[in-house]
């Protein structure tokens, strides 16, 4: 993983960025996940994979945004299948 991540982070990072500077490419997904408040929503999740990512690029903090990603992965995907039923 000591390879990866640093890779990976990066990746993150970046997306948590483009939250911000190309918002209307997250709008789907948070549109799922989000119904309400999208836009705020998009903001808030840009934030946290930002942050997500530059702590994979750190050793020091590198397991604990390792945790927090797979979290939140988790909790979006949860929130776009509530969403889904009704």
């Amino acid at each position: 993983m000591s390879k990866l991540a640093p890779i990976a982070g990066t990746v993150v990072a970046a997306t948590g960025a483009a939250h911000f500077v190309a918002p209307q490419a997250f709008a789907s997904i948070n549109q799922a996940a989000f119904p309400q408040n999208t836009g705020e929503w998009i903001k808030r999740n840009g934030a946290t994979e930002l942050a997500l990512g530059l702590g994979l690029l750190s050793r020091r903090t590198r397991k604990l945004a390792a945790v927090g990603l797979v979290a939140y992965s988790a909790f979006l995907g949860s929130r776009v299948a509530a969403n889904r039923k009704g």
